[in-house]
């Protein structure tokens, strides 16, 4: 959601401060401010749009001061506004605030804070926390914060300056995400590592409801409680130029293309011929020891990687897997056997609803075991085991080799479980993982056939609605599709199983409608060579995906039934998802650029979905 940055130290502030918003402006935002401590002043400048229009109001005033905060803003309470967006300030000027997620007993502390006299400008949950830091206020910032942070129920990660102590920041979060950094220059804080990569690659990863005090010179780490506590700092090892579009016209475009690396990082050490399998450095493969009853639970991308890895544990292990949407997962009151295993995916590490229902399976008796890109996030931290995917910073908000990354993560723990309950064969994990290791090459290949899609796109792109069909992994591919194509293009799109059309789906399609056709699991391509029949017939204009034979060739009937046709090579049936989704991918970017469309930044999403 939201982006925060914060700085204290020896620069000058604004620069780094707008530096910083603007490398976390993927995670969606309507409007953003900045505020910094000057001259004995806390000066604030914030405005509804983008960080150009408030580097446009900056170059009016004197924001000169090495001490700051700034802010992003993606509204939940009150419409995007100049008042409405962050930073928030006491009525005093005394306290000014940023803040990620939300506070959802605002509206009883602003009831009590009014009956002690205070005044409120704004419809957002967020201004009673400067209000309510100020009345606590009695000459110490992190005991007014801390008071504060004890009444205040929901989420939040809080950036907090005083103009009374100029030389004291104080951070603060609950399940949504804060960073700290440390350097020679200074210290920070934001809401992803991606702000900080220029300045620092060291950082601390506060725990829930513990405290930080920065300062030019250092960091000090408290509980909630007061306490000091030690922090252990931890060293990015992502570059700079990772977050960078390196001659890219999109990042989302750039990291489609990062997907052949991305797949051999992930499975680097752990996938390997003639040696053990491995979940990687960190995790034990003891947590896949005597499970009778595995859940998957995540959101939007994650979510659809899950009903892959559905399918592939089932198949691998003769494991039974239920597969749940995280926000829903709580709420039917699940049934959790002894010896389950909960395998929780989320990009960030920080998706709440998925935080939410690992903590609801954990006091249900459930192992977790993490699938996350994010070292050091809530769900690495909370869970039992973690598989880290090594995919590198995804910019884009449409999530693409996180997706692929986790694929592999399940074909890796499903390899796993089948040597470990020997339901295949040595011979066969070995020649699996061959197959897989030839990902990365075979991605490469698809990546060049990307004529067909922009042909496609470009006959296409004007229509209002779209549909995929696909039957068994396929459908699960093509609920990935779909999804693609909503988010970055705004078409109206639905995914359906392919055996559903005749019991109502078929009423959709007319003269002209633009169906995308998945026939890439052999058992199943007949069937569904039928359902593209059926649609042609009533004028569907169809792009289908096929896969090679073994020897290479096309497949000839296949081709004869659709428009337009693009061929994904041979491989084993469980690895054609990862193959598969590419092209999905580029297709939906280059509709979303025929259209016009802010590619990276789609609105009304955001990259971390920090809150309920």
């Amino acid at each position: 959601m939201c982006g925060i940055v914060g700085y204290i130290g020896k620069e000058q502030a604004t620069p780094i401060l707008l530096d910083g918003l603007k490398r976390l402006e993927y995670r969606g935002y309507d409007s953003a401010g900045v505020t910094v401590y000057s001259e004995g002043l806390m000066k604030t400048v914030k405005c509804k749009g983008r960080i150009a229009v408030l580097e446009e109001r900056i170059k009016g005033e004197e924001l000169s001061g090495s001490a700051g905060i700034g802010h992003t803003r993606w509204a939940t309470h009150g419409e995007p506004s100049d008042v409405n967006s962050h930073p928030h300030t006491s009525p005093s000027g005394r306290i000014s605030v940023v803040h990620n997620g939300i506070i959802e007993n605002y509206q009883a502390i602003k009831a009590r804070l009014i009956r002690k006299g205070y005044v409120f400008y704004t419809e957002t949950d967020t201004e009673v926390i400067p209000h309510l830091i100020d009345y606590y206020y009695k000459g110490d910032l992190l005991q007014a914060v801390t008071k504060a942070a004890s009444k205040m129920e929901g989420s939040y990660a809080l950036g907090v300056i005083s103009r009374d102590e100029p030389g004291k920041l104080v951070a603060v979060r609950k399940d949504s995400p804060l960073v700290v950094g440390a350097s020679d220059d200074g210290n920070y804080i934001a809401s992803d590592v991606s702000a900080l990569l220029p300045y620092t690659r060291t950082v601390f990863y506060l725990n829930d409801n513990d405290l930080a005090v920065i300062g030019e010179n250092g960091i000090d780490f408290y509980s909630p409680e007061g306490d000091k506590i030690e922090q252990t700092p931890q060293t990015v090892t992502w570059s700079v130029d990772a977050a960078e579009k390196g001659g890219y016209e999109h990042f989302m475009l750039k990291e489609i293309h990062e997907q052949p690396k991305a797949l051999r990082d992930t499975m680097a050490s752990r996938i390997a011929l003639g040696t053990p399998l491995s979940l990687g450095a960190g995790a034990s493969t003891d947590i896949l020891q005597n499970v009778e009853k595995i859940f998957i639970t995540a959101c939007g991308t994650a979510y659809h990687a899950g009903l892959v890895g559905r399918t592939i544990i089932e198949k691998m292990s003769k494991i039974p897997v239920e597969t749940d949407i995280a926000s829903e997962f709580r709420y039917r009151d699940p049934i959790i056997p002894k010896n389950s295993l909960m395998i929780v995916v989320s990009q960030s590490g920080e998706t709440a609803d998925t935080l939410a229902a690992m903590r609801e399976a954990r006091k249900k008796g459930a192992k977790v075991l993490a699938i996350t890109n994010v070292v050091g996030s809530s769900v690495a931290r909370e869970a039992d085991e973690v598989f880290y995917t090594w995919a590198g910073p995804e910019i884009a908000v449409a999530s693409t080799k996180a997706y692929v990354t986790q694929l592999a993560a399940f074909l890796v723990i499903g390899l796993c479980l089948a040597e470990a309950r020997q339901t295949m064969s040595p011979e066969e994990i070995e020649e699996f993982k061959a197959e897989m290791l030839k990902l990365p090459e075979k991605a490469d290949l698809v990546l060049s056939k990307k004529e067909t899609l922009q042909m496609f796109a470009s006959k296409t792109f004007s229509h209002r609605d779209m549909f995929y069909l696909g039957r068994g992994l396929d459908y699960a591919l093509a609920m990935e599709g779909a999804l693609k194509l909503k988010e970055i293009s705004y078409i109206h799109t639905e995914s359906y199983a392919g055996g559903e059309l005749k019991h109502g789906t078929i009423a959709l399609i007319e003269q002209g409608t633009v169906v995308i056709a998945l026939a890439t699991q052999e058992p199943l391509r007949d069937k569904m060579i039928s359902n593209i029949r059926e649609v042609t017939t009533r004028g569907a204009n169809v792009l289908g995906f096929c896969t090679e034979s073994k020897d290479g060739a096309e497949h000839e009937a296949f081709k004869a039934s659709v428009s337009a046709s693009l061929s994904i090579p041979y491989t084993e049936e469980l690895l054609i998802p990862v193959l598969g989704v590419i092209p999905l991918q580029l297709f939906a970017y280059y509709v979303a650029v025929l259209r016009g469309c802010d590619v990276d930044k789609p609105r009304n999403l955001a990259k971390s979905v920090t809150v309920e």
